[in-house]
């Protein structure tokens, strides 16, 4: 596989990530389980895992894992905001900016 292709499916593995969190969050509300809603977090963390196992076949595991992660991370930390109301504050997207350079460079440094 190319190294493109694998850095495709670890970025859709990443984007994969971010149906977890929200799922749950949507999936648990005032003490009722919304099934749909967990089962859509079930569904996006078995994508999410296996387009990773796809992407490790080419990417080394250290790479790809923080990469997915990273991904994940950010993806979550935005949905946050946009969904559900959470914090905005300069600090945080610091932080979160930090976290993109991390896999910016991780990027430039595998190449």
């Amino acid at each position: 596989m190319s190294a493109g292709a694998a850095w495709t499916q670890l970025l859709a593995a990443g984007v994969c990530e971010w149906g977890w969190p929200v799922g749950l969050k949507l999936g648990w509300s005032a003490g009722v389980a919304h099934y749909g809603w967990l089962a859509f977090a079930l569904v996006s963390m078995v994508a999410s895992g296996a387009l990773l196992l796809l992407a490790q076949r080419t990417i080394p595991m250290g790479t790809a894992y923080a990469v997915w992660t990273g991904t994940g991370a950010v993806g979550a930390f935005v949905l946050g905001i946009l969904l559900f109301g959470e914090a905005a504050s300069t600090a945080r997207f610091f932080f979160v900016g930090l976290i993109v350079a991390g896999i910016v460079g991780l990027k430039m440094a595998s190449a």
